[in-house]
């Protein structure tokens, strides 16, 4: 295994599981606020929803660029479109039924008590979230760790994205003791806060993830191919295609065609053409289609002519991801 396929493959692992345990701290979220009339822990878990959706994306990007044979390096489809628009009006709707309930206590006071729908504190509450707060602490330092050892930033930005729903469900804990105090209104207030919260959450999720997706050349094919023609064996670079955002992370294919003569050193030859480019451009993914020369030769002869060839063509063979 290289070590692009294990970083990926690690990256793969660490997301999948953050997101099946984020679904289900979500659900108890959900149902937890449900149970006890909490509009504040309703308005938490749209954060919560948000980092199941930044780490379902991270994880489909690594997928589908783990295998670029079966997928262009070019995103963006009708997938990633859907699911965006069905969070935003999810979002919008659990918001505004949020801030309706909110207006509903705060305005419809009863006379003999202060909220319409009191919440329902009670010490097994507290406890449950006191679990999800340790267990979102230890996914969220799990990512953190993995991400600067695997330097991925994907990692990285669901590791903070983990770290502020964190920080939320301790606000509405401290919330909740607060209504166990006497202090009633506090549940209704953090309600209200934490929409507008989530909803800017909403838009860093989508304006760090997106460009990522989003149909654009992040890095120009012939400086690439330039970058390549400086390590010695290679003769020939075609086929480079590039997207994501230089800096944060780009998603590189490219086809090589190697002398016979360096063919027994080929993983070194791409290693170092990726961390050139790491170098240059910064967290780089690189999938490359390794030629030799005798077989470009072979291909010349059998059809006369050098056509572009296809990612699916048998004759590409794949490297590997680096």
């Amino acid at each position: 295994m290289t070590e692009g396929s294990h970083r990926i493959q690690t990256s793969r692992l660490i997301l999948f599981t953050t997101l099946w345990l984020t679904l289900f701290i979500l659900s108890v979220k959900v149902s937890a606020a449900w149970a006890t009339r909490s509009l504040s822990l309703m308005a938490e878990s749209m954060q919560t929803l948000l980092v199941s959706f930044s780490t379902l994306l991270s994880l489909y990007k690594l997928i589908a660029h783990e295998h670029p044979i079966r997928r262009s390096v070019y995103g963006h489809g009708k997938w990633e479109t859907l699911i965006l628009f069905l969070l935003i009006g999810f979002l919008g709707f659990t918001g505004l039924n949020v801030w309706g309930m909110s207006a509903q206590q705060l305005l419809n006071q009863p006379s003999d008590e202060w909220l319409t729908f009191p919440v329902r504190v009670s010490l097994p509450l507290i406890q449950l979230l006191a679990v999800v707060i340790i267990t979102s602490l230890g996914l969220a330092l799990v990512g953190r760790y993995q991400g600067k050892q695997l330097r991925s930033a994907a990692l990285g930005f669901n590791a903070r994205q983990l770290l502020l729903d964190v920080c939320l469900t301790l606000v509405v804990l401290l919330g909740l003791l607060g209504v166990e105090a006497g202090w009633v209104w506090l549940d209704v207030v953090l309600a209200i806060v934490l929409v507008p919260v989530a909803v800017r959450n909403c838009w860093q999720v989508i304006n760090w993830q997106f460009p990522l997706l989003v149909e654009q050349t992040a890095i120009a094919p012939e400086i690439l191919a330039q970058i390549a023609h400086q390590v010695g064996g290679i003769t020939h670079c075609y086929h480079i295609q590039s997207r994501g955002v230089v800096g944060r992370y780009v998603y590189i294919q490219m086809h090589l065609i190697i002398h016979p003569e360096f063919a027994g050193v080929t993983s070194l030859l791409v290693e170092r053409i990726k961390g050139m480019i790491e170098e240059e451009y910064g967290p780089v993914q690189v999938t490359f289609y390794i030629e030799d020369d005798f077989t470009v030769a072979a291909n010349r002869h059998r059809s006369g002519f050098m056509s572009d060839q296809n990612p699916d063509n048998p004759n590409n063979p794949e490297f590997g991801d680096w």
